[in-house]
């Protein structure tokens, strides 16, 4: 045996969607129903486990380094089948499946840019076995707790007895789906992933697998207070308004409208907006400063964190390997780590000790706003298990370095390999003026154009990065956008080769080379960018089509909707995939260094990886000293980095 494709069908009393794999599996209830299985992509066979065992050949290959376990979405499988080993005591309480036996067919067509839905993903190869389109009925009549009926109010599952043939009929539906993975495998088999690849992804399911602990007490005195502020905001909005249930979005409008002040959305910056320019009438104002405390949704991660809780203490699956399949990068699942709000409140360790013992009274005199202070605490209740304390480490602005050295720009590198002052060295670049001459209002400008124009944007970039929030003017944004452009020239020049690189490529194929070993090329319908790292970025069904300019380039991929749809795209939207995958590339092979070096990653955001150390060991200068080792394929790139040690997690 060498391969064995692996579907499985279970129950559990946990709501996946909201919980995570992690959570679902750790339910005692929780059970597998069905085996299904091919060996060496043979004939597809299933157990089914609430009659028989798990033959021991295959009980045995689960475990045995040479037999290569596939699955799509394989988290789900390697997870689940872990908890059902441990139960037999084929596997110790902290033993987890060892990621490296496992591949994932979701990955592979995730790396090609395609749907990260079995389903969707079928339908849109068009192969030959496609996935049973009965399965949700059956999943919620098996998979899930039954609901109550007057006939039996007390029925808390379905069994298979209770519908033999429905029953049967979820058995073909499992077999199907091992059909339908294989068909996806055997079609994307032409462009195989690499072993790095692989590497790193097992690397992400043991990082998924460490997950991070909770501080349950800031938790849940998070929640108490949170819950004891929605009942206050929502008495005082229902005498305010008059209304029943003033959480009614129809019902809400229609007070606003009738009281003379129409709103035809209800969105957290439109409100805050309308609020900043204090023509409001006294009772409009205060219902809509209450409804955005109702609506505060950054302090339900308390809520979240409570729920995807394991019995361990800590929640697990926070990442998703190639979730942003167009350049590669993780993405956030459960708390969605990667979109924390910030602190900027002073005196941490207070505020956390008042949330701790659910002061709001002292809350709200030291800080105001309740609220404000749940969230700006959401990151902090990230925290080391005993014995330990956190290291953490960011790349320094590694996009504006990647995208500088790809693009040649001497004066930005020569900055990055300096002083690292990369904010007062645009804006000394860009009006002219000495480095040491650089006051706070130029440095904001050099800021917000280094972060906002460095992919093709323009004044539009600029407004979207908070331009005229910093004190700068619309009028200002023209001359920003130009001078900017001037002092990165070779930065302009890399978006309009980058596209006439790709361009070629589709129109007259062969293979396209820019600097730093850059390839464009086509190869069964997909536009393929090979990075400097060996990795390609796919771009499914690319062509070109005329437009009113001419030429456009478009291609297929996940809108900002459910499903696949063509999409557009230019010389500076493909350098900033380039360089977020190329930044993505550099935090990989930083945290698989750190591995190496006995760093245990446990999460990571962005351009910063959290790693979980005892105490004494490890430091932060070697941290960042491991992670900014240059890597073969970018020796030239100045990399920096810095991070701090806590027994919280917070941004430094």
């Amino acid at each position: 045996m060498e391969t064995l494709n692996i579907d499985i069908e279970t129950y559990s009393d946990e709501d996946l969607p909201n919980v995570g794999v992690y959570k679902y599996t750790d339910s005692p209830n929780f059970e597998i129903l069905l085996f299904a299985y091919a060996i060496d992509h043979g004939k597809v066979t299933c157990v089914d486990l609430t009659e028989n065992e798990l033959p021991e050949d295959l009980l045995v290959a689960l475990t045995d380094p040479e037999v290569i376990k596939i699955a799509f979405n394989a988290q789900f499988e390697r997870v689940a089948l872990t908890h059902y080993l441990r139960r037999l005591n084929r596997l110790e309480k902290d033993q987890w499946l060892d990621a490296r036996q496992w591949h994932d067919t979701m990955v592979e067509a995730n790396e090609l840019g395609l749907p990260a839905s079995l389903k969707q993903a079928a339908a849109y190869l068009g192969v030959p076995q496609q996935k049973d389109t009965r399965g949700v009925r059956l999943i919620n009549f098996f998979s899930k707790p039954a609901k109550p009926t007057k006939a039996n109010n007390m029925r808390k599952r379905n069994l298979p007895e209770d519908a033999p043939e429905d029953w049967q009929t979820f058995i073909d539906y499992n077999i199907q789906d091992v059909r339908t993975e294989m068909a996806i495998a055997d079609k994307l088999k032409r462009f195989p992933m690499k072993s790095s690849e692989w590497a790193l992804w097992a690397m992400d399911q043991r990082i998924n697998d460490r997950g991070v602990a909770i501080d349950v007490p800031l938790a849940d005195g998070a929640v108490q207070l949170m819950e004891s502020q929605n009942d206050n905001n929502l008495t005082q909005l229902k005498a305010i308004t008059g209304l029943e249930n003033p959480n009614s979005l129809k019902q809400f409008k229609s007070w606003l409208a009738n009281n003379g002040h129409p709103f035809d959305k209800l969105g957290k910056a439109l409100v805050q907006d309308a609020l900043a320019k204090k023509d409001l009438p006294d009772n409009i104002s205060q219902a809509l400063q209450l409804r955005l405390k109702l609506s505060n949704a950054s302090t339900k991660k308390y809520l979240k964190m409570e729920n995807a809780r394991c019995s361990d203490g800590r929640v697990h699956g926070l990442l998703q390997f190639y979730g942003a399949n167009r350049t590669g990068r993780w993405a956030g699942r459960l708390l969605q780590v990667q979109n924390l709000p910030r602190n900027y409140i002073g005196e941490l360790d207070t505020a956390r000790q008042l949330v701790k013992s659910q002061d709001g009274e002292a809350i709200e005199w030291f800080y105001d706003s309740i609220p404000e202070v749940l969230k700006q605490l959401i990151r902090t209740a990230l925290i080391p298990k005993p014995g330990h304390r956190l290291i953490v480490c960011d790349f320094s602005a590694i996009e504006a370095r990647v995208i500088a050295w790809y693009a040649h720009e001497k004066w930005t590198l020569e900055a990055f390999r300096t002083h690292g002052k990369i904010y007062e060295a645009t804006a000394s670049q860009m009006f002219n003026i000495p480095l040491k001459e650089v006051d706070k209002p130029t440095r904001q400008k050099g800021k917000v154009a280094t972060l906002a124009l460095g992919y093709q944007g323009s004044t539009g970039a600029l407004e979207a990065m908070g331009a005229l929030k910093m004190g700068i003017t619309e009028d200002e944004l023209p001359e920003l956008v130009e001078k900017w452009r001037k002092a990165n020239s070779h930065i302009v020049q890399f978006w309009y080769d980058t596209e006439k690189a790709a361009k070629a490529a589709l129109s007259d194929g062969g293979v396209q080379v820019l600097q730093k070993g850059l390839k464009f090329y086509k190869k069964g319908g997909f536009l393929f960018i090979q990075l400097p790292s060996g990795r390609k970025l796919a771009y499914a069904k690319a062509r070109l089509e005329e437009g009113t300019y001419g030429p456009q380039m478009v291609y297929e991929g996940q809108g900002d909707r459910v499903g696949f749809t063509k999409l557009h795209t230019y010389g500076g939207k493909l350098v900033e995939n380039i360089v977020q995958a190329t930044a993505r590339d550099l935090l990989a092979e930083a945290m698989y260094r750190l591995e190496q070096h006995s760093y245990r990653v446990i999460f990571h955001i962005h351009d910063e990886a959290v790693t979980e150390m005892p105490e004494g060991v490890g430091s932060v200068a070697e941290m960042r000293d491991i992670m900014c080792e240059p890597v073969s394929w970018a020796k030239d790139l100045p990399l920096n980095a810095a991070g701090f040690e806590s027994s919280y997690y917070m941004k430094d």
